[in-house]
């Protein structure tokens, strides 16, 4: 089915897979980068004209991953989303709650974590490296390589620091040195 994917997206990258999927609606504005494995039960949509929907490389979508774009929303690279998880840039009128109405862009880094059962809602950034943890709801920014968790989600730690890398050079003896 991956030739008939490659026709109705924006963009369908080498690789990717989408499995049984619940709901494909607006696929011209949605951007599948290479390698991604989008599993059973998904829903990816971007109404009327909105959107779009944009994802980077080699991403893990697990069962029932509900994207549902009215402004931008854009997925970064290696990011695993759990079962269950919903990101949105949609809302519900509030006069007439059988309408929508779009919400402000969402960003999500590259090599973020997604917990099961999550929620993002419109108008976040999260940063690269960042984790959510399992069925938090996410209303602001999360910054790079911290952990969030809760209802809403607030910070609970931040991922370990990375050393530096070497420099290449050799390194100075402290003899004569300050």
């Amino acid at each position: 089915m991956t030739p008939v994917y490659r026709r109705a997206f924006g963009e369908f990258g080498a690789g990717s897979v989408i499995v049984s999927p619940a709901i494909l609606r607006g696929t011209a504005r949605i951007f599948l980068g290479r390698g991604n494995a989008c599993h059973d039960g998904a829903w990816l949509a971007c109404e009327d004209e909105q959107g779009p929907i944009r994802i980077g490389d080699e991403n893990y979508f697990g069962h029932r991953v509900h994207l549902h774009a009215g402004a931008p929303l854009t997925i970064g690279s290696r990011c695993v989303l759990a079962d269950d998880v919903l990101v949105t840039t949609i809302d519900h009128e509030r006069g007439r709650r059988s309408r929508t109405r779009p919400t402000a862009p969402t960003t999500i880094g590259d090599d973020v974590f997604v917990g099961q059962r999550s929620v993002v809602l419109g108008g976040v950034r999260i940063g690269d490296a960042a984790t959510i943890a399992a069925g938090a709801v996410v209303i602001s920014d999360v910054a790079p390589g911290e952990t969030v968790a809760g209802v809403p989600a607030r910070p609970v730690g931040a991922a370990p620091a990375q050393p530096d890398p070497p420099s290449g050079r050799a390194h100075a003896s402290r003899k004569g040195h300050p």
